[in-house]
């Protein structure tokens, strides 16, 4: 950022001091960025606006309002919808009455282009403001200030511009600490993401007459596309980038679309609105995207319209491979990413920022676990890094990169690399904490980051415990589902009638038939018997019921059965009518097998040896590919870069506690004394 740059952000932020006292820190960026979009425009719009009120005049009044609105930007020289039909510019407000300020400032908002004054009135809810500091005798004050700089593009250009909104923006977040996360992502992460995203595309994005088009469905204020481009730029100041986004958030939404309109970008191109449920870019295809969608955000209200898109669409909806939990709808927005993904010989590229919970919830057949093995088998996982915690505003939670791609080198497919760039090495301590923002990733570590990765570092020198690369196949696995047989033995005891009193289909009895029952169990099977075979107890009870007189239905039946029994390893198996063991369900039991391994030859190997009983039940099996088991894809950071550290000796801790003890016998003598 040039010194004029940093001396203007300075002016500006100057008068935001005149905000005190009458407004809250956190309001501050409510006034000022609106202020800062407004006279950007009346630089823009000031020369040509003789030109519009004429051509405006002299337009019929049943015109067509497309056309209209053609013709009007056509007038200012503009690519995008942009013009405003007041009569006031800044200057000639300068000139008017000072208590009329607040009257024509109003009209002057009202009467831009239809697409600015949306972001005025509906998201920024500028009026409000407006009132506010007039009520407060500020608005002439701040409207003065702001009538002092020169915003013209011929003094600052868009690239300078977006410079200035960018440092406004993350101060007023810095002062708001209670509500920065919801909408700003660190500067240093987003930088991250973008070199990681561009550091093996330098060659492609050289030369004259590229276009890139990138894009964030979670824009916030737009901090990550203005950033993408600024690296881009740096890259090749003659290349044209095409940014998108939408935003839920009405003040986030109204940033994002000034800070497109006051550096030159298509403002139509960030749309507002539930990217889940309303795609706002359903046919567009983007080169680049980079998102840092909410963490642990329920989808709850939301779920309707996502679960009908799930299942009449399929995979060929955006949400085909799974649907996560309701609580959390960070893969949503990932396989929303997906769906974007250009299918050319440029492809597309993703860098989407997320807490660890997408990398392992989930067991084999959930939501989280197919949408995890949808990625990886299509081979579109390119890496994922691990963050040092304590980066965010609002949350000091563990957050994790991951970089997805569908034109993967020759190097890189099937495999994944895993960086943990949590250690300290890659981060340090700021003067002062943000929130929960305590550490930030200084611009090297940033620059070794990407090394690591561009490189494919694996378990190579200084890097070797943090950079691995693994097989797409190695997240894999089988749970299978291990029986053991049914063994139980039978007796008539007074605890195993209390119990059978208790059970459910046995209460639903007339009273007169439990007794007869109970009877029939207590005078017909002899108290001191205890049978080893299920088969010899259920003869043995038939025909005590049978000479009671008592008939009973089979859910009685098998009340009696399980109140009567007890399991005992020494006992006869229990046995279907086809002879076959019956599972004991209390036992039974799930092994997860790697996918690159043999389920019979893991059975062999990791279970018999310990209950020689145990068989796999093989009609438990995968949906999609019908192999015995079910297919899970997980990844554990913790299993690949877990380092022990052994415990400190014995001799050494118990050193320590009597030093301890002699330091606080001392200070109790002093005490006394």
């Amino acid at each position: 950022m040039s010194t004029d740059i940093k001396s203007l952000g300075s002016f500006v932020w100057s008068i935001a001091e005149l905000l005190r006292g009458d407004f809250k820190q956190s309001e501050y960026g409510k006034v000022i960025l609106p202020f800062v979009v407004l006279r950007r425009l009346d630089c823009i719009l000031e020369e040509t606006k003789p030109a519009v009120l004429q051509v405006a005049n002299d337009l019929p009044d049943d015109m067509d309002e497309e056309a209209r609105d053609t013709l009007l930007s056509g007038v200012v020289g503009q690519d995008i919808r942009l013009y405003n039909l007041s009569r006031f510019t800044f200057a000639s407000l300068k000139g008017q009455d000072a208590k009329d300020i607040h009257k024509n400032l109003i009209d002057y908002i009202t009467k831009f282009s239809g697409n600015v004054r949306d972001i005025f009135l509906d998201k920024f809810l500028f009026t409000d403001q407006l009132k506010r500091l007039n009520d407060a005798g500020l608005l002439y004050q701040v409207f003065d200030k702001f009538t002092q700089i020169d915003l013209h593009p011929n003094a600052i250009s868009n690239l300078e511009m977006g410079y200035l909104f960018e440092d406004l923006i993350r101060r007023f977040s810095e002062i708001s600490n209670e509500t920065a996360g919801e909408h700003y992502t660190p500067r240093e992460v987003i930088r991250l993401i973008v070199s990681l995203l561009l550091i093996n595309d330098k060659d492609a994005l050289t030369g004259s007459g590229v276009i890139r088009q990138v894009y964030d469905p979670a824009a916030g204020t737009g901090g990550m596309l203005s950033i993408a481009e600024m690296e881009m730029k740096g890259l090749n100041d003659r290349i044209r980038v095409e940014l998108f986004g939408q935003e839920l958030n009405p003040e986030s939404f109204a940033i994002c679309k000034s800070d497109m309109l006051v550096t030159g970008h298509n403002p139509e191109n960030i749309a507002f609105g539930n990217t889940l449920t309303q795609d706002a870019h359903a046919t567009k295809r983007f080169h680049y995207m980079l998102s840092n969608p909410p963490y642990g955000v329920d989808w709850k209200k939301y779920a309707d319209p996502i679960k009908d898109e799930a299942d009449t669409q399929g995979k060929n909806g955006r949400f085909g491979a799974g649907l996560p939990r309701i609580s959390d709808g960070q893969l949503l927005f990932l396989q929303h990413m997906i769906s974007k993904m250009r299918n050319d010989e440029q492809g597309s590229r993703i860098g989407i920022v997320m807490n660890g919970s997408p990398l392992f919830t989930g067991g084999a057949g959930s939501g989280e676990s197919e949408i995890r093995r949808w990625m990886l088998e299509n081979d579109w996982v390119e890496a994922i890094i691990a963050l040092p915690t304590d980066l965010f505003y609002n949350t000091g939670i563990q957050t994790y990169v991951w970089l997805l791609t569908n034109r993967k080198d020759t190097a890189r497919r099937s495999k994944v690399q895993l960086i943990d760039a949590s250690g300290e090495r890659f981060w340090k301590s700021m003067r002062k904490s943000l929130g929960s923002k305590r550490r930030e990733i200084p611009p090297d570590s940033c620059d070794e980051i990407a090394r690591i990765y561009a490189e494919m570092l694996n378990g190579d020198g200084d890097w070797g415990d943090v950079s691995k690369i693994f097989a797409t196949t190695d997240f894999g696995y089988r749970e299978i589902r291990v029986e053991r047989p049914l063994k139980l033995a039978f007796a008539v005891t007074a605890e195993a009638l209390e119990t059978l009193r208790e059970a459910k289909p046995f209460q639903k009895l007339e009273e007169d038939d439990q007794i007869r029952v109970s009877e029939a169990l207590q005078d017909h099977l002899p108290a001191d018997e205890r049978w080893i075979d299920r088969a010899d107890f259920d003869t043995a009870l038939s025909a005590a019921l049978r000479r009671a007189g008592v008939k009973i239905g089979a859910p009685v039946k098998k009340a009696i059965l399980s109140a009567l029994s007890e399991r005992d390893e020494d006992v006869e198996v229990c046995t279907d009518r086809h002879g076959n063991p019956e599972p004991d369900t209390d036992l039974r039991d799930h092994e997860l097998v790697p996918l690159n391994d043999d389920w019979r030859a893991y059975v062999q190997r990791e279970v018999l040896p310990f209950v020689p009983d145990a068989w796999v039940d093989e009609s438990y099996t995968d949906a999609q590919d019908g192999g015995v088991g079910r297919v899970g894809y997980e990844i554990n950071f913790n299993r690949y870069f877990y380092k022990y550290v052994p415990p400190r000796p014995l001799e050494e801790i118990d050193a320590e506690l009597k030093a301890l003890e002699a330091e606080i016998a001392g200070l109790l003598q002093e005490v006394v004394e």
